[in-house]
């Protein structure tokens, strides 16, 4: 049966304290204490460095059971090497502990940067070697190069179970039927973000599942959502899920504290 996941993107944010997180609340208890309230978080940290696998695995540990965490692809892979030739990348990001999730591995995100247009070669090529289950993830993850090893690696396989991916694009480019109908062939989602109007919004309804970035829809990274918007926001997701697809909504307007808030308020609206 299909189900919408709300949350945020990261959970590390010093102006949380105190508002968001209640004052005193140790930094070490705000994973739990945003899980408790959210039924999902966007790992974004797994962006900027590799992580190690007793991060993941912690990860898991603090949260509840039916928790699923979504995580954001390296920007070595999408904006420094823009997506050529990262075999051995990939590979690396696979063993550094993402699997150390277990059943709480949700779908993994890919943002590709604004400059980057659409080139079906490579674009194709890349998709191509996304790793569609766990253990397709492990057994890409066995090719990894000297940048992890040791501790640092992590390929145990608890289950075979699905792994979903989900693309954020950034340039209008990609808004033509034939990206869109490379994407269907490799049955990834493309992202609905919205940036405040900077960047394209698209729409995939073909997809076996959507995947929504809430970035602000005045101000990028900063505004909060009225009412409103929140109701438009909630029918889409409804109507997805009447449509049989799972749904992953995260906000990522974390500048004065708005995600976590707004999360729980389009929660509220969707159930």
């Amino acid at each position: 049966m299909a189900r919408a996941r709300i949350g945020i993107s990261g959970w590390t944010y010093p102006g949380w304290r105190g508002d968001f997180y209640p004052a005193g609340l140790p930094r070490r208890r705000e994973l739990a204490y945003a899980a408790e309230r959210l039924a999902s978080i966007e790992i974004n940290g797994s962006f900027y460095a590799l992580q190690k696998p007793s991060s993941y695995a912690r990860w898991r540990d603090e949260t509840p059971a039916e928790f699923v965490f979504a995580v954001k692809g390296g920007r070595y892979i999408t904006h420094v090497e823009r997506l050529r030739d990262v075999t051995e990348a990939l590979a690396n990001f696979f063993a550094s502990g993402v699997l150390a999730l277990g059943p709480k591995l949700g779908p993994l995100l890919w943002q590709l940067p604004p400059t980057l247009q659409f080139d079906a070669d490579l674009l194709g090529a890349f998709l191509q070697q996304l790793p569609r289950s766990t253990t397709d993830a492990a057994a890409l993850g066995a090719r990894h190069g000297e940048k992890v090893s040791g501790d640092r690696v992590y390929l145990d396989v608890v289950a075979d179970v699905p792994v979903r991916h989900a693309i954020e694009v950034r340039h209008p480019s990609f808004d033509t039927a034939p990206a869109r109908a490379l994407f269907e062939r490799h049955e990834v989602a493309v992202v609905l973000a919205d940036t405040a109007g900077r960047y394209p919004v698209i729409d995939s309804p073909a997809e076996e599942f959507a995947y929504l970035r809430l970035h602000g829809d005045r101000e990028l990274y900063a505004s909060g959502y009225t009412a409103e918007a929140l109701d438009r926001w909630a029918s889409h997701i409804r109507a997805y899920v009447a449509d049989g697809r799972d749904v992953y909504a995260y906000f990522d307007n974390d500048m004065k504290g708005f995600a976590p808030r707004d999360a729980r308020r389009l929660d509220r609206l969707v159930v």
